[in-house]
């Protein structure tokens, strides 16, 4: 018993310098996304798109562009000239109300226009993201196979994990600001496809906790394999908390 006794009264005299003390993980850098909604039929998106590869070169992987096809100046294509509208696209185009193009969402506030895209990204990339977001996505045969993993680092994080794909390099019709056709115009960071449904999925991280998620996506033809990457992001109503591009491999 005496032995016991002495055990015991040793746990309780534990030096303060000895006890496990809990570290905050990093504070995770924040990674900004910016939805351009656009239109091969519209003439002033090229200048949005202009503002956007003036922002990637300011701020590189910390800004993630997509430019999504829907709305009435989106072009579904023809036997001739490749389209890049989507029927994600326009839900998405309608859902947030949108009544013209070029309109943007950065990190999911307010709609802003392409003139007012830096100062709304700036803004956005001041504040501390709650988690951080990394993965791989290899193409084996004709399926890109998907893996996300997800890192807390401020409190908890609540919402919507969402999976896109997009596209480089695409070229095709573009209407040009002074009204012309441009047949040769390269389109960029094209919304492809929704992988993990239009609105994505629950998800849920808390601080010093690791999620991982794993998916699948086929390859359509009309893909070009070699100019593939895919989007990440966890959003819920206050906006987009963090967000990721992996290069498809």
């Amino acid at each position: 018993m005496c032995g016991i006794c002495l055990m015991l009264a040793g746990c309780d005299n534990i030096a303060e310098s000895e006890r496990l003390i809990y570290e905050k993980p990093e504070p995770a850098q924040r990674v900004v996304l910016l939805e351009d909604f656009t239109g091969q039929r519209c003439t002033n998106c090229p200048k949005a798109t202009e503002v956007i590869e003036q922002l990637q070169e300011t701020y590189g992987e910390a800004l993630v562009a997509v430019g999504i096809h829907g709305g009435p100046l989106a072009f579904a294509g023809n036997a001739r000239i490749i389209g890049l509208k989507t029927d994600t696209g326009d839900e998405y185009y309608n859902h947030w109300n949108l009544e013209y193009q070029p309109i943007g969402l950065v990190n999911r506030r307010t709609p802003v226009n392409y003139p007012e895209w830096a100062a709304a990204v700036k803004e956005e990339l001041a504040k501390p993201a709650p988690l951080s977001l990394d993965g791989t996505a290899t193409i084996e045969d004709n399926t890109i196979a998907i893996q996300i993993k997800a890192y807390g680092t401020d409190g908890t994080a609540q919402g919507k994990l969402q999976v896109w794909l997009l596209e480089d390099g695409i070229k095709t019709l573009q209407l040009m600001p002074d009204g012309s056709a441009n047949q040769e115009y390269i389109h960029n960071h094209v919304f492809r496809t929704a992988i993990n449904g239009t609105w994505g999925e629950d998800f849920s991280i808390k601080e010093g906790e690791t999620v991982e998620r794993t998916m699948t996506q086929s390859l359509e033809s009309v893909w070009n394999r070699e100019e593939l990457s895919i989007v990440v992001f966890v959003y819920n109503s206050q906006g987009v908390q963090q967000a990721a591009k992996i290069k498809v491999k």
